[in-house]
C-alpha cells in the first residue's frame, strides 16, 4: 500500500502565527542587572502602572523566576514608603 503524503498547511493558524512572531526575551536579562533590590526606585517604577499596581508577567514580558522577584522587591519598597501603594 502507498503512503499518502500530506502538503503542510500554510499561513493559517496559531502556530504559524508564533513561528513568526518568534520568543520575546527578559528585558531584566538583557541588562546585565545583578540583583534586583528595593534600592533601584527607578527601575522598580518601570513595572508600576500609574495607579501603582504592579504590572504581569504577561505585558512587561519579565521571566516567570524575576517577576517572582521583582513583586517581593516592590513590596519591600512599599513597606520601607519608598515606592506608594496608591496612585495619584
Amino acid at each position: 500500500m502507498k503512503k499518502k503524503q500530506f502538503k503542510k498547511k500554510s499561513g493559517f493558524g496559531l502556530s504559524s502565527k508564533l513561528s513568526q512572531i518568534g520568543k520575546k526575551s527578559c528585558p531584566l536579562a538583557k541588562k546585565n542587572i545583578e540583583e534586583l533590590n528595593y534600592k533601584n526606585i527607578k527601575l522598580l517604577k518601570k513595572y508600576i502602572s500609574d495607579s501603582a499596581k504592579i504590572l504581569p508577567t504577561r505585558i512587561t514580558n519579565v521571566s516567570h523566576g524575576k517577576q517572582k522577584i521583582l513583586v517581593r522587591e516592590i513590596k519591600k519598597a512599599r513597606a520601607l514608603a519608598l515606592l506608594p501603594y496608591v496612585g495619584n
